[in-house]
């Protein structure tokens, strides 16, 4: 069995086929499916699938692209949101100074308020963090709080080594699979199964060979298989120790 980590099933472009969606999952053998929110409105979107459906829980947060977006308020919805027993995060919250959709100064706000909040709430937290790595573990440490998962790695070894070093998971996603991914197949080379987790993203980033098309949660199997093929382990070893993880790491 397995769980996909992260994922947007409230995203509209799942309304036409999302029982058929859930129903290639369940034949994927994929047990759970945590759904991540990126802003006030997905946040309540994503939890109303997540109380529809037993398999599928919820984590509540302001992704960096929308630091800019928020009212004065965010907090306390954010709150409120977390107070149902299917909130299992904080999250997506971080950094991305890739885009930078948001100001920067305004990104280390929002992560540093959404950072304290999990530590209030005591939720983990599902970290989105694109070259801003130096920034992102100066909050986490100046707020002093390392529960959580690196969503959708694609740091260096050497972040990959800090991010471990402060007790964080390392979560990856279909980006393992495609072919220029040669840096990133090393960083899961060097990277315990103890401390992985695994994910979609969906609907972005669909794996090999399914890459350019809508994602969706039954996928994870190829990044999974992608795992053990680069450490030369059996497929079911991956799926085990990563659904211990990801239920340990969430509580579910």
């Amino acid at each position: 069995m397995f769980i996909d980590s992260h994922a947007h099933l409230e995203y509209s472009n799942y309304e036409a086929d999302f029982s058929e969606v859930l129903a290639r999952a369940k034949e994927a053998k994929i047990e759970l499916i945590l759904n991540i929110g990126t802003t006030l409105e997905h946040c309540k979107q994503g939890l109303e699938v997540a109380q529809s459906y037993p398999h599928i829980f919820a984590s509540v947060g302001i992704h960096p692209h929308d630091a800019n977006k928020v009212p004065a308020d965010y907090l306390d919805q954010l709150k409120a949101f977390a107070k149902n027993p299917k909130v299992k995060a904080i999250g997506e919250i971080g950094l991305d100074y890739y885009y930078e959709h948001s100001p920067r100064e305004i990104q280390l706000q929002r992560f540093e308020e959404q950072v304290r909040l999990a530590q209030e709430l005591n939720l983990p937290m599902s970290i989105h963090c694109r070259n801003a790595f130096q920034d992102c573990f100066e909050i986490l440490s100046k707020v002093s709080y390392f529960t959580g998962v690196f969503h959708c790695f694609t740091g260096t070894q050497e972040e990959a080594k800090k991010a471990l070093e402060l007790g964080f998971y390392i979560s990856f996603s279909g980006i393992v699979t495609f072919k220029k991914s040669q840096a990133l197949q090393e960083v899961v080379k060097q990277v315990p199964l103890e401390k992985m987790l695994i994910e979609t993203d969906a609907p972005f980033l669909a794996p090999e060979p399914h890459r350019g098309k809508r994602n969706e949660p039954a996928f994870v199997i190829l990044t999974a298989q992608k795992i053990a093929d680069l450490k030369a382990i059996p497929l079911e070893t991956v799926a085990q120790k990563t659904t211990h993880n990801t239920k340990t790491l969430f509580q579910l």
